[in-house]
């Protein structure tokens, strides 16, 4: 795919694209040892395992996917916080532009119609705005006509992940 490259996951350290760190915000990214996340990671075996690539030409993280019915909410559609889920991922992987790590504050999710089962989707997610430590994220998830189904938007506070994590690093 021209212009598409890999997203750095949730073990790589940096983006093809870092963005220069705003005022008062250095916090750097860590590699944790295993990802057990329950979206994103590799190592939980009942996880989502979502997979991001980064879309240069367009500046957003894409994630294309297929939901079975272990995520059912209304009969033959996706669980609402199955959905939340999946936008708050999204949102998060565009911290890593900023070589930071964010952790989600709030979001907000307008569910516009519902998210079908066995059927082709993607998630889209980029940069709002940047206010110090304060990054504001936006995602949509699409059907494979390109209808938004639910779109997010989503406040991240960076932290100093050696402080908060470091009990959880093997060194």
């Amino acid at each position: 795919m021209a212009g598409k490259k890999a997203a750095p996951s949730a073990s790589n350290s940096r983006s093809s694209k870092p963005r220069p760190p705003e005022a008062g915000h250095d916090t750097r990214y860590i590699q944790l040892q295993k990802n057990y996340c329950f979206a994103c990671g590799a190592n939980n075996p009942d996880g989502m395992r979502l997979r991001f690539t980064y879309d240069e030409e367009r500046d957003c993280f894409v994630c294309r996917f297929r939901l079975s019915k272990r995520y059912t909410g209304p009969p033959g559609h996706c669980h609402g916080g199955i959905i939340a889920t999946i936008l708050d991922e999204a949102m998060g992987k565009v911290n890593k532009l900023r070589q930071v790590v964010a952790l989600t504050s709030e979001i907000k999710v307008n569910y516009l119609k519902p998210v079908p089962l066995k059927q082709s989707l993607r998630v889209e997610s980029r940069e709002v705005k940047v206010t110090g430590r304060k990054h504001i994220n936006m995602a949509e998830i699409l059907n494979e006509n390109g209808e938004v189904l639910a779109r997010s938007e989503g406040l991240f506070i960076a932290i100093d992940p050696e402080r908060m994590f470091a009990k959880f690093v093997d060194r």
